[in-house]
Order: C-alpha cells, then structure tokens, then sequence
C-alpha cells in the first residue's frame, strides 16, 4: 500500500480526502494538521481504531518535524491542503495568511526537496508533491468567459494573493530544483465538515436557528460550486494520472448567484423544519455592506482535467446541497463542538 503524507488532513476538503482515502483504501495516510479553529478532529472519529490513518498533531512550519515525517515514513505523495483559507479572516489578519499559506508552502518544499533527493530513480519516478489551490488567484471575470489553467493570476485578497504565491514556488520547485509537482486550482467547495464561517453551512447554521442571513452587497456575486466529494475525487484523478509540472482545474459545473444559493438553502430548510405559521425564511435575508474587493464573478473550465483523466463532477447542486442541508441539520453536534471558540458567526473582514 502506499503512504501519502496530508498536510490539513482534519481542515474540510483534507478531512474529507482523507476520509475517502482511508473508505476506499487508496493509502495509508499520514495526516498532519496544526489543529487551528477550522481543524477539527471530531471530524476523524471514525478512523481513531484504523492503523493506516496516523494523525500528528504539528504546523507545517516546523521544518524539523516535516523533515523526520518524510524520513520515517517514506511517503509516495504529499497532498498540501494545510491553509488558511477565509477571505474575510484575511482582511483582518494578512500577516497570518503569508507566514501560513506562504511560508508554510516554502517550508514544506524545502524539506520535501531534501526528501526527494534521498530516494532512488524508481522512488522519484512515482513520488508526486501535489498543491491545493483555488481559483480565487485568477481574479474577477465578467459576465462571460471561464478561468484556464493558462489565465493570468490576478489576485484581489490577500487570501488569494498568499495562495498565488504558493502556487508560483510549487511551479519554480519544480522548473529549478525538478521536484515533480502538480497544482489543482478548484471553484468553490461545499459539503459536510466544512467550518461555518463560509456562506453554505453559515446559512444554514442561521436559517435553522431563524436568525438575520446576511448577504454581502447585491447579492449577485457568482460563484461555481463544487462538492466536495467530488473534489477529493477530482485531486486523486490528478495525483494518479496528472502531467508532472501541470495545473489542472477543478470545477462543478454549478455557477449560481449567491442570493439564489441562499433562496434554494431556506426553501430546503423550510421543508426540513417547517416554521409553526409555515411562512419562508426569505424574510430573514438582510443586505449587509459588501465585501472590500470582493470579486463579481468565478467560472472554472475543467475540460483539460476531463480530457486527461476523465474525470467529471457527479453530483449535481442540487443533489450536494440537498445532501449537505440533511447532514448540517443532523449533525447539528458537530456545528456546536467547532464553535465552541471565539468564533461567533458574526461578520469579519473591513
């Protein structure tokens, strides 16, 4: 069996990936995750008595703690999700997002480059250091057009400004130094364990409770949306069958305006939880001052992946939302443990 080093194995898309990995036996994992506010081991309850999942509790920004993972546990990946990933948080605290999504990238590459090194040409052959991006450092598009792997970078944040960053040291590690690497760029995920700062499980959180939903500015801001099971799959496509040095897309297929994921989120809660006079929860919704730099619209073409790896999402919109309305409302546990902090739902960012 092979060993795949995860870094943000217990974050929402590594937790996920992780727990597909371990469901479908793809790997042993070796799953490290610094265990912030959006770490959540609750998560991974279910492989606490499985011997190929090894959960160390460490920052990626420890060098001497990568380097001795790699050494003992011989890894044929390494699958970097570990990041800081919420653009609000970003306004308020851009220094965070470099030292993490920055510093902490170059930290990994400088010890996986060692590693690498270390092994003979068969290991080098099959070894892949596989970065997780978003599409966020493509910028804003208009109302038509899609993001290509070959789109500029034009990042509005400094959540995506630090993950542009980290996407051009993978790409220098592997054209300097010949480390083989791969970068997927994805759309907007979805789906169950995601922590509740983001719109999807935020209003979902707010509408079962018939608090205020705040919706940035118009409301019209579109984004693609993307299961995140189906990412997870998409990220193994690639890790098997990805070109070394190429980035690849990852998209749902799903593009939809906020106001309209937030209208399609209350109707299937009202089903769910009916209130007593039966009325909409659409009387909930509340513009609230827009987001600064906020942009109007992403679009993700994904046909290179498709066209190398076949792959394709398989679980429509309104499929995964249905599904993760039916999981945040039954798990409502979960939802309590992870704000347990400071965190209180309330707005961040400018």
């Amino acid at each position: 069996m092979q060993t795949w080093l995860v870094t943000g194995g217990a974050g929402f898309i590594g937790s996920n990936f992780v727990l597909r990995a371990r469901r479908l036996r793809l790997a042993r994992i070796i799953n490290l995750d610094a265990l912030t506010y959006a770490g959540n081991l609750d998560t991974l309850s279910s492989l606490k008595q499985d011997p190929d999942h090894v959960f160390i509790h460490g920052s990626i920004a420890d060098r001497a703690l990568v380097e001795r993972l790699l050494t003992e546990q011989r890894p044929t990946a390494l699958i970097h999700f570990a990041a800081e990933s919420h653009v609000d948080r970003s306004i308020d605290a851009p220094a965070q997002f470099i030292e993490t999504n920055v510093v902490g990238t170059l930290n990994l590459l400088l010890a996986t480059l060692s590693y690498f090194r270390t092994l003979d040409a068969a290991d080098q052959a099959h070894f892949r250091f596989l970065q997780v991006s978003t599409d966020e450092v493509y910028g804003s598009l208009g109302e038509t057009g899609k993001f290509l792997e070959t789109t500029a970078y034009q990042p509005n944040s400094p959540y995506s400004a630090s993950k542009a960053a980290a996407d051009h040291l993978v790409r220098a590690y592997h054209h300097t130094y010949g480390l083989p690497t791969l970068t997927t760029n994805c759309s907007n995920n979805y789906g169950p364990y995601q922590f509740p700062e983001k719109l999807i499980p935020l209003m979902i959180f707010k509408a079962a409770r018939n608090e205020a939903l705040p919706v940035y500015g118009d409301g019209q801001n579109v984004r693609d949306w993307l299961f995140v099971e189906d990412h997870c799959s998409a990220i193994e496509a690639v890790l098997r069958q990805g070109r070394i040095g190429e980035v690849y897309n990852v998209g749902g297929d799903a593009e939809m305006k906020n106001l309209d994921v937030v209208h399609t989120l209350i109707d299937l809660i009202d089903a769910a939880l009916p209130r007593a006079d039966a009325s909409s929860r659409r009387d909930l919704i509340t513009y609230v001052r827009d987001r600064p730099g906020h942009d109007r619209r992403y679009a993700i073409d994904f046909s290179k992946l498709t066209l190398e790896t076949g792959w394709q999402p398989s679980v429509t919109f309104a499929e995964g939302l249905k599904e993760t309305v039916t999981w945040y409302l039954h798990n409502a546990h979960w939802t309590e443990r992870v704000l347990s902090g400071a965190y209180r739902c309330e707005r961040l960012g400018s």
